[in-house]
């Protein structure tokens, strides 16, 4: 219910949002004016498909700031300029593990709640809250307006999608009626506890408390409910397992890597098996799986993904970041058992 959002959702209400969002001495303050060739397009977009008023969307652009930060953070995320040893460090730690366990046990109803509901293990909904924002400690400090019109306007390898971002941020904020220029997030546009971009918000957040305000920025178990409802809603698989460990041998494993052919390929273990693959636990020989090679430093890691593996990469679309969140699960699981 829109009247009881919260005052952080809120801006004075309606009315101080409209004097924020058109102050005219605001207007000039970044380069998305009417000069800008993909201003007029995107408003006109905004105008036919969701009814929103011109001058108000060009108002809203004309303070969205440039940032070259947001340009050089896209060009070199760490999953793809890092190898496996080093990437892993960053995030499997003995305190995000320590603080993984604290944070189950004072929310261990709603960890419990979700696991009841959508089926997702309280382990991998904190090992992606402890990935993406260390439980949210860090939600990012880029204004969302600024990272979707950055990237949506002057990033063209993937201008597109992040235009449709800017214009699902936009009616989010309108349904919620909260201030665009003061949300803030990552350098893509993620917001909350467990990162999601505005479709995400507007596909998977839920109000898992049921006050009435879906709020995954300040609200610990909605951001709960709505992480454990994206894995459900991609086919996460109850107590399956996510990963197992493989020997390579011989001249032809190479050929079994899947990678090159895209998160989604995947080969039969038999197939594996005859190219020189061995995993080191027992796999049905129908069982298709990802086949990848890691670079541990000193050694080569050869892994076979399972279907739970697959739907991680949906939430981050690298097979590094898959890793280190089942890793980290499996880490705080056992800290807390113990």
């Amino acid at each position: 219910m829109i009247d009881r959002v919260s005052g952080w959702l809120r801006n004075n209400a309606l009315v101080s949002l409209l004097a924020v969002g058109f102050s005219p001495a605001l207007m000039a303050a970044g380069p998305y004016t009417n000069e800008h060739p993909a201003v007029d397009p995107f408003v006109e977009e905004m105008r036919r498909e969701y009814g929103f008023n011109p001058e108000h969307v060009r108002r809203l652009l004309a303070q969205a700031e440039r940032k070259e930060s947001i340009l050089e953070a896209i060009a070199r995320p760490a999953e793809r300029v890092r190898p496996w040893h080093e990437y892993r460090k960053i995030f499997i730690t003995d305190k995000r593990v320590k603080e993984g366990v604290v944070f189950w046990d004072k929310h261990a109803e709603a960890l419990a709640k979700a696991e009841e509901v959508y089926g997702v293990e309280p382990e991998v909904i904190l090992a992606i809250l402890g990935v993406e924002t260390f439980y949210g400690g860090n939600k990012g400090s880029h204004r969302v307006i600024d990272a979707l019109t950055t990237l949506g306007f002057d990033y063209p390898p993937r201008a597109d999608f992040f235009r449709g971002q800017l214009k699902a941020f936009l009616v989010l904020t309108r349904e919620q009626q909260v201030n665009p220029l003061e949300l803030t997030g990552s350098y893509a546009g993620a917001m909350g506890y467990p990162q999601f971009i505005p479709s995400s918000y507007q596909a998977f957040a839920v109000d898992f408390d049921d006050d009435g305000v879906t709020d995954i920025w300040n609200n610990p178990v909605d951001a709960i409910g709505s992480a454990a409802n994206y894995f459900a809603e991609h086919k996460w698989q109850h107590g399956a397992g996510v990963a197992v460990a493989a020997d390579v041998s011989g001249d032809t494993y190479s050929q079994g890597f899947t990678l090159d052919r895209g998160l989604e390929a995947k080969i039969s273990v038999a197939e594996l098996k005859k190219l020189g693959w061995t995993p080191k636990q027992e796999l049905d020989d129908a069982t298709e799986v990802m086949a990848f090679e890691f670079d541990a430093g000193d050694h080569k890691q050869y892994w076979l993904g399972l279907n739970n593996l697959h739907v991680i990469t949906r939430y981050n679309r690298s097979v590094m970041y898959a890793m280190v969140v089942h890793q980290l699960a499996d880490l705080i699981r056992q800290a807390r058992d113990q």
